[in-house]
């Protein structure tokens, strides 16, 4: 499961090469996730542009796709996958979209999500994108594209690379026949990718006076955030395929397609 020096491309991954049940494995080469595009330069990142990207799902918000258009890779379509949609889910369940923001004032910051509300507050944003229609959507259209017999490699990303991303990569990896073990580290492995890109924010929040934990929590990966979600799923559905099947609105056939595509 390799990690990209991509220069342009925040938290570049491939799940080619994780292990399936069976003694499979992900077909590599066809499935990465990554942060956002915005600083993307394909003259800076040949690695990239030999990945022969031609199709990219986007899964942020309408806000943050305009204030950080995505710069595509040479020949790529892109496909507009909104899982936070205005106005559609709860309270503090579109945190993932605002990372960088709710540390603006140490303060603020410190009354909204001191004393171990921050990570209530993700694990809710987790729970939502189970539960809310606009999530269910998106993901459900990240599925279908994925069965597309043109779709070619395909990227998927939010902001960071590992709220949004990091769900539909292990809603993915499971369907395909991965552990729920081999999931999570997959899932955990982006942490040293996103702290090191949001390092300046967190280190203003901290010089300011700011509280290291809420940092952590908002910029982090957490077992109990990927736990709050599959909790949701088995609620609701019982198993991960049920949730795809039922929950996102895929077919049959098209589950079909993207495990013969995508398992090697």
């Amino acid at each position: 499961m390799p990690q990209f020096d991509a220069s342009t491309i925040i938290n570049l991954r491939d799940l080619g090469g994780i292990a399936l049940v069976g003694n499979s494995a992900v077909r590599p080469g066809l499935l990465l996730r990554s942060g956002q595009l915005d600083r993307h330069d394909p003259a800076a990142d040949p690695a990239v542009a030999a990945l022969g990207i031609r199709t990219v799902v986007d899964l942020r918000s309408e806000n943050e796709r305009r204030e950080h258009p995505d710069r595509l890779p040479r020949g790529a379509r892109l496909i507009v996958a909104d899982v936070l949609a205005e106005g559609t889910l709860p309270g503090g369940a579109a945190m993932p979209a605002r990372i960088e923001s709710v540390l603006g004032s140490p303060a603020a910051a410190d009354e909204r999500l001191g004393g171990g509300k921050a990570e209530k507050l993700m694990c809710e944003s987790y729970r939502a994108f189970v539960t809310s229609e606009a999530a269910c959507r998106a993901y459900g259209r990240l599925f279908t594209t994925l069965a597309e017999p043109d779709c070619g490699p395909l990227l998927f990303h939010c902001t960071a690379g590992k709220d949004r991303t990091g769900w539909a990569a292990t809603v993915l990896l499971l369907l395909l026949g991965a552990s729920r073990e081999t999931a999570e580290e997959e899932y955990l492995a982006v942490a040293p990718a996103v702290r090191a890109a949001f390092a300046p924010i967190t280190d203003r929040f901290a010089e300011a006076g700011g509280d290291p934990e809420i940092a952590s929590a908002v910029f982090g990966v957490r077992p109990a955030y990927l736990a709050a979600a599959l909790e949701e799923v088995r609620r609701l559905y019982g198993t991960v395929e049920g949730y795809v099947r039922i929950g996102l609105g895929v077919p049959d056939t098209a589950v079909n397609r993207i495990r013969a595509r995508y398992v090697a």
